[in-house]
């Protein structure tokens, strides 16, 4: 028996390919997540006294945060976060997962422990980049954009590894959005459809003001109940999406898209819908359903045609 699950799993793992730049992009994206809020923000805005606590950074749940590694001061968490930055710029640019992969989930937890001010973008990117962990020890590329040749006896170790962990990661993705939508039945707003209504009028969230207008008119009619329910049966769906077939995961990764803009175009939630983003490319696209990126190749390719005809000039002009 032992031997047939062994030769089950070797084929499995060999007709598969987990290094491709489908997980790439899913890390880039919670990378970025992360990047946009160090990026655009001053370590003043997440690292302040909060109720109950005059002390900042948050150490008392992990003294191994990287922003509790430098005097409580400005100037030092500044420069954390400048290097935190540096970082994220490096993971996007699929540098040697190998190498950044540990950094990575490192950034993201130190954040979310320590600071006083996050989301729940943030506490996703730490959980994914801490389950992603094994597949970027595992990952033998010096670039998580490039294409691996590979045999199917290579690395065989590895893959089966990648994949497992990949499966986990599914698993988790699904757990998400069925925590989500179970929470929301137990409320009566979002039962009788008028949920969406209060969301963007909370403080904290809200629509930008040049769409405050319309929005609300919108939903202050019997038109609310689409988003409110339609988001609890997007959610619904992409719990079932583990068992679909391939076929439909496309378009289901669409809708989900789609439904995540929109949660940062009306409600301002835009690192936690890039980080969402990330997570819903683990559980919907087939890690061999490799994006090939043609408009940004053509880009490219035509910027580089320019700068060589620009040169070819300059060098003409000078002889």
């Amino acid at each position: 028996m032992f031997k047939k699950l062994d030769r089950w799993v070797a084929h499995w793992a060999s007709s598969q390919n987990p290094f491709t730049n489908v997980y790439g992009l899913a890390r880039s994206l919670l990378a970025l997540a992360t990047l946009i809020t160090l990026l655009f923000n001053h370590s003043s805005v997440f690292f302040r006294p909060s109720a109950g606590s005059s002390e900042f950074p948050n150490c008392s749940n992990s003294l191994f945060s990287i922003f509790c590694l430098v005097p409580n001061d400005y100037f030092y968490l500044e420069i954390v976060r400048w290097i935190s930055i540096v970082v994220l710029i490096i993971v996007i640019s699929g540098w040697r997962p190998r190498y950044t992969g540990i950094i990575h989930w490192w950034i993201t937890f130190s954040f979310w422990q320590s600071a006083a001010t996050v989301d729940g973008g943030d506490q996703v990117a730490a959980v994914f980049t801490l389950l992603l962990i094994p597949i970027t020890l595992c990952d033998p590329r010096k670039n998580h954009w490039i294409k691996w040749n590979y045999r199917s006896d290579e690395f065989l170790t590895r893959k089966i590894v990648s994949l497992i962990t990949i499966m986990i990661i599914k698993i988790q993705a699904v757990i998400i959005y069925f925590h989500s939508t179970v929470a929301k039945l137990a409320s009566e707003e979002w039962i009788n459809g008028t949920a969406v209504w209060y969301y963007v009028q909370f403080p904290m969230l809200g629509t930008p003001l040049f769409l405050e207008g319309p929005i609300m008119w919108l939903l202050s009619t019997p038109f609310v109940v689409i988003p409110t329910w339609g988001t609890l049966i997007m959610q619904t769906v992409l719990v079932a999406a583990l068992f679909s077939a391939k076929k439909y995961r496309a378009f289901i990764l669409l809708l989900a898209v789609l439904m995540h803009e929109v949660f940062a175009l009306f409600l301002g939630l835009i690192s936690f819908s890039i980080a969402m983003l990330g997570v819903l490319i683990f559980l919907l696209r087939p890690l061999d359903y490799e994006f090939k990126f043609l408009f940004l190749k053509k880009v490219l390719h035509s910027l580089n045609y320019t700068f060589q005809k620009f040169k070819g000039g300059k060098y003409n002009e000078v002889n």
